[in-house]
């Protein structure tokens, strides 16, 4: 039977490499003790050199191998490392691999020596190397350093499932068959049972398979086959239903076991067609993010728990049904929460705009294909993404890339992000980076001018937004009403599109970049989510769209201060919300209800609320209804064309005749209609915004221009860490300056300073300003169980929270 160990605490790190490392032992000097995953190089948030983190470093490890492991086969399982890496064993090279973003093994069977201590080092180059997929030019991302996910420790028997290939020709069909070929290594002839099982969700016996076999030495796929399963539930965006593949390698005459493997899968059918994309038959609109797998501090060196919270705030908390990896394969933990959560993927090979050499293309297919072999099985993928992303036509290459992706995978579709308009279409589907929209009217280009072909064929958009309108979280009010609207605009432009499949926005979370990108500073704030994961407003264009069932939002992307806007005033606002309606008061007396903008975006679900007067309901008291809904569509449009304190002739007809029938004076109906848009020198504004859906309030923000600071809020995204698992666990905690109604104070500067008690250990600075008024840290477990108390210091004031760690 195979063993499989965790190897990922206590390694030996050190930032540069000599030659003599390869044989020296672990206690020479220079060596820090660090744990997996692990970035070479702690770095700022931002101003910082990439060159920082691009330099050799030596990893070293201990290992007892166990004296009854001798006859079996001894490797190493390895599943990112940036950029290439030499695989030593003691001191016999026992391996090398180039690509960060794909697993790979090393044998280290005719290096270790049983029941002794073994000495494991890795020389890591972390430095662009140009002959290596992305690089080559400058990618706009950056691609950090160290060994960044796990690494186990595997012994294995001369006959071993290395893996099962699974898949359902007939999904729609009510009895169905799972094919799988068992992919089997042996070291000689050998001839046993395999038997497969299904087991459903609940682990009960869905179906099993019995059969003998013959085996030559050498890696062969035996096929095997579940016929007749019925009561079959199919996976899908709202019901992610997963079942577990198990196969097992038996003695003939003993029946005992000599080799087992699983995996999770999903029956589904996933189809792009020129009519949109059908899950299972049923037309599906796709809406989402882009995602870059990458935090402040550590780079890409996250665990399990903090890379599925990322799919979590997508599917969760955003509402997206779609996720594209830009641009190379991601976490396996952030996959299996997209599978677990019904969030699918469009995954990607590495590359950003640049293709080499042969060699180069040679290392890009040998990508594809560790791509393709390890989530094969998940029901999340609907899409290969086959070209270098926003890469120039390279038909011989890209010929060739299809070619290996649909011999490997014939049942899952390929496409190939451009930017380029009537690239050649070798693939199935043409993704499309359309950044058409800069605010104006025009969203997305007609598809005939997109693909240049007079025949209708599948289209996604696979980015659009982010660098057309970066924002930063802390911008100015008015950009960042711009920001939420684009987003929204680009949700209602894919969802009206009949020959569009969908639009995935770039992008999720703001990122570290080279230079020659971003804002300066080394980031691009392209996301919805600053890099610490808080929301901007137009994470709500997203949120918003979500079931109100589920759960009410009602966002005002708005602060109420007048001296925030030219020229002052405090309408327009939009509110973010998928309630019914949403009723305002001010300042205690109620203004009026405001109904979803469907005029401006008659695709969503949810459109936004504008509101575009707060005059109190009891000033037009004496009003006929006729009236008071003519008044309210004149403040409609002259707030939507901006000209509410420029009034023209006409305007002051209007006005004059509600003034007359109602004995009032002109200039004082002129000016309480002025006065609606909060103009200055009034008293202090207070806005509560009420949330209806149909009959009854569902949520309620208070919000206003008396606010004043009411300290400082600490929340950790977890309550509960866990200090045995295969590597460290981590959490986020969230720092606040919040007001007298709950509100993010996002002026505030305020520096403050963490303090930890207990089993946990800071990932990045102690002490940080809230920029905009929040930011975010992240702890992990150090091995011990306890209660982790977190003091946040501000300047007179000290809060804190508590995780337990079990």
């Amino acid at each position: 039977m195979q063993q499989k160990i965790p190897l990922n605490y206590n390694w030996l790190y050190k930032p540069d490499f000599v030659p003599e490392d390869i044989k020296c032992t672990p206690e020479a000097a220079g060596y820090e003790t660090v744990d997996l995953p692990h970035t070479n190089k702690m770095l700022p948030l931002n101003y910082f050199s990439e060159a920082e983190y691009q330099f050799v470093s030596c990893y070293k490890k201990l290992l007892e191998i166990p004296e009854e492991w001798q006859g079996k086969s001894i490797f190493l399982e390895f599943e990112g490392v940036m950029l290439a890496c030499d695989v030593y064993c003691n001191g016999i090279l026992a391996g090398r691999h180039e690509g960060g973003y794909t697993p790979f093994t090393v044998e280290l069977t005719g290096a270790v020596r049983f029941g002794e201590e073994n000495i494991l080092v890795v020389r890591v180059d972390s430095r662009e190397l140009g002959g290596i997929p992305p690089f080559g030019n400058v990618v706009d991302y950056l691609t950090y350093g160290g060994i960044y996910r796990e690494v186990w420790l595997c012994a294995a028997g001369p006959v071993r499932l290395e893996r099962l290939w699974l898949d359902c020709p007939d999904p729609l069909e009510e009895v169905k068959t799972l094919r799988c070929a068992c992919e089997i290594t042996c070291g000689h002839a050998w001839e046993g049972i395999l038997e497969l099982t299904l087991f459903s969700p609940e682990n009960s016996v869905a179906g099993t398979w019995e059969g003998e076999i013959s085996l030559k030495p050498g890696t062969q796929k035996i096929p095997a086959a579940l016929e007749g399963l019925t009561d079959i539930s199919l996976w899908d965006t709202q019901h992610p239903v997963l079942y577990r593949a198990e196969a097992k390698l038996k003695e003939k005459e003993s029946g005992s076991c000599v080799s087992l493997g699983s995996s999770r899968f999903g029956f589904r059918q996933a189809r792009f067609t020129p009519e949109g994309f059908f899950l299972n038959g049923v037309k599906c609109k796709l809406i989402g993010l882009n995602r870059h797998q990458s935090w402040p501090y550590v780079g890409y060196a996250m665990p399990e728990r903090i890379q599925r919270r990322d799919a979590q705030l997508l599917r969760r908390e955003l509402g997206c049904n779609v996720v594209r990896t830009s641009h190379y394969p991601q976490s396996r933990h952030f996959l299996d929460a997209c599978d677990e959560l019904g969030l699918l993927v469009v995954e990607e090979i590495p590359g950003w705009q640049h293709i080499g050499d042969e060699d180069w293309k040679q290392h890009s297919l040998e990508e594809l294909k560790a791509m393709i072999t390890r989530d094969y099985n998940r029901p999340s993928i609907i899409l290969w993404g086959v070209r270098i992303n926003e890469s120039q036509d390279d038909h011989s290459f890209y010929e060739r890339t299809n070619a290996l992706a649909r011999a490997m995978d014939p049942g899952r579709q390929t496409g190939g992000t451009r930017y380029i308009q009537r690239s050649e279409l070798l693939e199935d589907v043409y993704t499309y980076n359309d950044f058409t929209h800069d605010g104006g009217k025009t969203i997305f280009r007609p598809q005939k001018e997109t693909t240049g072909l007079d025949r209708a064929v599948p289209l996604l958009v696979t980015e659009s937004n982010g660098h057309m309108y970066p924002t930063k979280r802390f911008d100015q009010e008015a950009r960042l009403t711009e920001h939420a609207l684009r987003h929204l605009r680009v949700i209602n432009e894919s969802l009206d599109r009949e020959d569009l499949a969908g639009g995935i926005s770039w992008c999720a979370f703001d990122y570290n970049t080279h230079g020659s990108f971003g804002s300066g500073d080394k980031i691009c704030y392209h996301g919805v989510f600053d890099m610490f994961r808080n929301p901007k407003y137009a994470a709500f264009a997203y949120a918003s769209q979500k079931e109100p069932e589920k759960e009410p939002v009602l966002e005002p992307v708005t602060l109420v201060s007048r001296g925030e806007r030219d020229g002052g005033g405090t309408v327009p606002f939009y509110i973010l919300t998928n309630c019914d309606y949403v009723r305002v008061y001010k300042n205690g007396k109620k203004v009026s209800d405001f109904y979803p903008c469907k005029e401006e975006f008659p695709h969503l679900k949810h459109p936004p609320v504008m509101i575009f007067h707060l005059m109190e309901e009891e000033l037009l008291a004496d009003f006929s209804e006729e009236d008071r809904r003519g008044l309210t569509a004149f403040l409609e449009k002259k707030v939507a064309e901006g000209t509410l304190t420029a009034m023209q002739q006409e305007d002051f007809v209007f006005l004059s005749g509600l003034a007359a029938r109602y004995n009032r004076e002109v200039s004082g109906l002129i000016s309480m209609v002025i006065k609606s848009a909060g103009g200055w020198g009034e008293t202090e504004n207070n806005l509560v915004l009420e949330g209806w859906l149909g009959d009854r309030i569902v949520c309620r923000r208070e919000v206003g221009e008396s606010r004043y600071a009411a300290g400082i809020t600490v929340r950790a995204d977890d309550s509960v860490l866990y200090a045995d698992g295969d590597t460290y666990d981590a959490t986020r905690i969230t720092v606040k300056a919040v007001d007298n109604m709950g509100n993010l104070l996002p002026f505030t500067q305020e520096c403050v300073e963490i303090q930890l008690d207990g089993p946990a250990r800071l990932l990045g600075p102690a002490r940080f300003p809230l920029t905009g008024g929040v930011s975010s840290f992240w702890i992990r477990t150090v091995g011990k169980t306890g209660t982790v108390r977190i003091g946040v210091m501000g300047v007179e004031s000290r809060t804190e929270c508590t995780v337990d760690v079990k």
